[in-house]
């Protein structure tokens, strides 16, 4: 009597590009059959890959380095276009697979279901699987069995909840048919930008890929985690982990970034906590995203429906373009077409001046900046745009309305911030790089600066700015 052997399994990546701490790729390994791991693109109005263009080159990148690492150990990865319902289907009845394996994304839920009624259709099983967050939103809830809208006693209650899984290891093999399914030719999907090729300068920063993600968390580890707390809040400084974009396409997970900085010093404990609440910020963020999906579109606070925006697209063009004129803000948007990526705190400077200083409503600055972060995240960045709107759970009140000119004293005091992004103003006195329009014109000639030619006047008087906005506000108070 013959033991039939086990069926093929399907793994489907999705933000969990990495073969470390993957609960899926794990379970498929246990079924005993072969593994066929495979990437879809879905359409764009389904899709769970990049979220705009510096994501997808992000994506292109960490799609070669997965299937590199897949086929060292024996393995492939298959690249397929379409509905991944349909494609699914269409894999099983080619391979003969029973079953589909998937970490779950938080952001499709709705999505996920139908195909998994649609996969049943077909006697195709599809097991989900925790993996992405530290803990699985709604798991931590109120007393009274709700959802958590503000973050402190959020991150309480998710510290009493226990420590996240401890990470396992990657596989040293993996299962494989003898023969592959076709695969689709990543340069086809032309994720890459070509002409122009804006991203030309991102290679200097990034390392997109597994490896490039725990190099980077033994850097951060090794390092700058001895002075997160104080240097986090500095963008001149190289404080932050930059484990983000990493985190946003599953390249590690935060139950292994969680467990990477226990049991530090006594000394650096404050650094630790301070660290591991950003990880927890992440976590809310999708609490709040499961209740509300419409969190990137829609106010959580209805108050703000009523809010009268204001839109005059040549001063969001020079805001896009960090050309407003206070140097701060600048410096910024200019980072963040160089490199794809923007210091957190210069994230709320440029938020608030866009949102308060400009009147322009936050559902454009989020859609920007989920164009041009290559760490773009669907529950963080609505989450943190709404925030700063006044509009979110747990926001900022809108009447805190950041002076560009103070932000920049405070955080880039000695402005090299400013001088790296913005040079046209590198020579300027540090009493007036984050205020040249105060400057006298001997300063400006001496430092080479020509303001209305070489570097804009400001776009908006803030003391203007400020009372229309709260004047705004009170409308709707």
């Amino acid at each position: 009597m013959s033991l039939e052997k086990p069926a093929p399994a399907i793994l489907w990546f999705r933000k969990d590009l990495r073969l470390d701490d993957n609960p899926a790729l794990n379970a498929a390994i246990e079924a005993g059959g072969p593994v066929i791991p495979v990437y879809i693109r879905e359409p764009e109005q389904l899709n769970i890959g990049p979220l705009g263009a510096a994501q997808a080159w992000w994506l292109h990148h960490s799609l070669v380095a997965l299937k590199a690492s897949l086929k060292s150990l024996g393995s492939d990865l298959v690249l397929i276009s379409g509905k991944a319902g349909e494609v699914l289907a269409g894999l099983a009845r080619q391979t003969g697979a029973k079953t589909v394996f998937a970490n779950r994304a938080y952001e499709r839920t709705l999505f996920d279901r139908d195909i998994a009624i649609e996969l049943k259709t077909h006697d195709i099983a599809i097991r989900a699987f925790h993996g992405q967050l530290l803990h699985e939103p709604k798991s931590i809830r109120t007393g009274a069995g709700g959802a958590f809208k503000v973050f402190t006693p959020f991150w309480n209650a998710l510290q009493k909840a226990g420590e996240p899984h401890e990470p396992t290891d990657a596989p040293t093999k993996i299962p494989s048919p003898e023969h592959f399914p076709s695969s689709e030719n990543l340069d086809y999907w032309a994720l890459l930008p070509r002409k122009p090729d804006w991203a030309k300068d991102f290679g200097k920063t990034w390392t997109p890929g597994e490896a490039g993600a725990q190099e980077r968390l033994r850097s951060f580890v090794d390092g700058d985690l001895h002075d997160y707390k104080r240097g986090r809040d500095l963008p001149s400084v190289d404080a932050t982990s930059l484990l983000s974009p990493h985190l946003a396409h599953g390249e590690v997970s935060p139950a292994r970034i969680w467990h990477a900085v226990r049991g530090f010093s006594r000394r650096a404990a404050d650094d630790v906590v301070h660290f591991r609440r950003e990880l927890a910020w992440r976590d809310f963020c999708y609490n709040l995203l499961a209740e509300f999906p419409e969190l990137h579109d829609r106010n959580w606070d209805g108050r703000f429906d009523g809010f009268q925006w204001e839109y005059d697209p040549a001063e969001f063009h020079a805001w896009t373009k960090g050309l407003t004129g206070y140097p701060i803000v600048d410096a910024g948007m200019r980072q963040l077409w160089r490199t794809g990526f923007m210091h957190n705190r210069v994230r709320m400077i440029t938020a608030s001046f866009l949102i308060k200083d400009l009147m322009i409503d936050w559902r454009r600055g989020e859609r920007w900046f989920r164009d041009t972060l290559v760490d773009a995240d669907p529950a963080n960045n609505a989450a943190n745009w709404q925030w700063v709107a006044g509009s979110g759970a747990d926001a900022s009140p809108f009447f805190r309305i950041f002076n560009p000119v103070l932000q920049g004293e405070k955080f880039d005091p000695d402005g090299d911030y400013v001088r790296e992004y913005v040079p046209e103003l590198a020579r300027l006195d540090r009493k007036y790089i984050h205020k040249p329009f105060e400057a006298p014109e001997h300063v400006l000639e001496r430092a080479g600066v020509r303001l209305g030619k070489t570097y804009p006047n400001p776009i908006v008087d803030h003391g203007f700015a400020r009372d229309r906005a709260l004047a705004a506000y009170r409308d709707i108070r």
